[in-house]
């Protein structure tokens, strides 16, 4: 069995996986053990699994198919965007940020299901209760979920994919910049606002206070 550190189960998951993908042990047109295979490897539940597939998925590194399974299909991801971002001053990830969200918001508004906006709504009490509790790396997860379950729900999968590439690195600047939950407790309403108005198909209003939670966050 691997031996995973507890800070964070799909990171750890996810940061393993990928680095056997990269060195070769799963090459591109293989596929990845199975489900049940992964959660005996590494003591884990289906849900972390699932989750850290997906972020393969968001990295470029392997595609899933209902019936095949999860494919390889590249040995290094997205790293010449991921390196790109990384490279980027703050003030360039903010307009990439901005431009993203608001767009993202617009189309959310126009394209959400009521399973979509069940998910954000899940997402937004996580945000709130990890902020109340003072738990900043919890509440940035959640926060970055929250706009993630956004981009999810705007009927642009290529759009979505962009904005998770994206918000690995605001996750990354979040972690720096605030110590404590005091801006996410701020920002909470905002965060609310967002959501009925997406819930309300208002894409005018959505895009409105979008520009206002990055003006504060």
């Amino acid at each position: 069995m691997e031996t995973i550190q507890r800070k964070s189960l799909v990171q750890e998951v996810y940061g393993i996986l990928r680095d056997k993908i990269q060195a070769g042990v799963y090459g591109p047109g293989q596929k990845l053990p199975t489900e049940p295979a992964l959660m005996q490897q590494f003591g884990v539940g289906r849900s972390t699994i699932r989750e850290a597939v997906k972020l393969l998925v968001n990295s470029g590194y392997v595609s899933v198919q209902q019936g095949i399974g999860t494919s390889v299909i590249s040995t290094s991801g997205n790293e010449a965007l991921d390196t790109t971002i990384e490279k980027a001053n703050f003030t360039d990830l903010l307009e990439v940020r901005q431009l993203l969200e608001v767009r993202i918001a617009e189309k959310a508004a126009l394209h959400r299901t009521n399973k979509d906006i069940a998910r954000i709504n899940q997402q937004l009490k996580e945000r709130l209760a990890y902020a109340q509790s003072g738990q900043i790396k919890k509440c940035i997860e959640a926060d970055i979920a929250f706009h993630v379950a956004i981009a999810d729900s705007c009927g642009n999968t290529f759009l979505a994919e962009l904005y998770k590439v994206t918000s690995e690195h605001i996750s990354k600047f979040f972690m720096k910049q605030y110590k404590d939950t005091t801006a996410f407790i701020k920002t909470q309403l905002l965060h609310q606002d967002l959501l009925q108005q997406i819930k309300d198909r208002n894409a005018r209003n959505a895009l409105k206070v979008v520009n206002k939670i990055i003006g504060n966050i």
